[in-house]
C-alpha cells in the first residue's frame, strides 16, 4: 500500500494550495485553476501530494492531525519569518534555550502546523 495524498478540507482550495505551494516549493498541478473544488500540490516522489478539497463547513476545533516541517535550506527562525510573510500567523512559540523547540503557526484557514529546528546548522 502507498500513501498517495494527504487531504485537507477547506473553504478555498486554490488559495490554500497556493499558500502551501509557497511554503513547500512544490507546484500546484497545472490541471487546477481558481474556483476548482479540488486542487493538488504535486510533491516530489515518494512524498505524498497535498490535496485540498472544498467543504461547506468551516474549521471549528483544533486539528486532530497537523504537519511538522523541518527546514533544509534555512534555519527554523528564518523559515518561520518566511512563512509568516507568505500569510501564516503565529499561534504558539515553543522555542527554548540553546535553539531547541518549535513554532506553531496557522495557515490561511486556521489549520495548525509546526516549524521544527533544522537538522543541522545551515551555512
Amino acid at each position: 500500500m502507498k500513501l498517495r495524498h494527504v487531504t485537507v478540507d477547506c473553504a478555498d482550495p486554490y488559495e490554500l494550495a497556493t499558500f502551501w505551494s509557497g511554503v513547500t516549493g512544490w507546484p500546484v498541478s497545472d490541471q487546477d485553476t481558481p474556483g476548482d473544488d479540488e486542487v493538488l500540490i504535486e510533491a516530489p516522489p515518494p512524498v505524498p501530494g497535498l490535496l485540498f478539497i472544498r467543504v461547506p463547513e468551516g474549521k471549528t476545533v483544533k486539528n486532530r492531525i497537523h504537519f511538522d516541517w523541518q527546514p533544509t535550506e534555512r534555519t527554523r527562525d528564518e523559515e518561520v519569518e518566511r512563512v509568516i510573510r507568505l500569510g501564516a500567523s503565529l499561534y504558539e512559540d515553543h522555542r527554548g534555550p540553546q535553539g531547541r523547540g518549535w513554532v506553531t503557526l496557522l495557515d490561511l484557514e486556521g489549520n495548525e502546523f509546526c516549524i521544527e529546528r533544522e537538522a543541522k546548522p545551515v551555512t
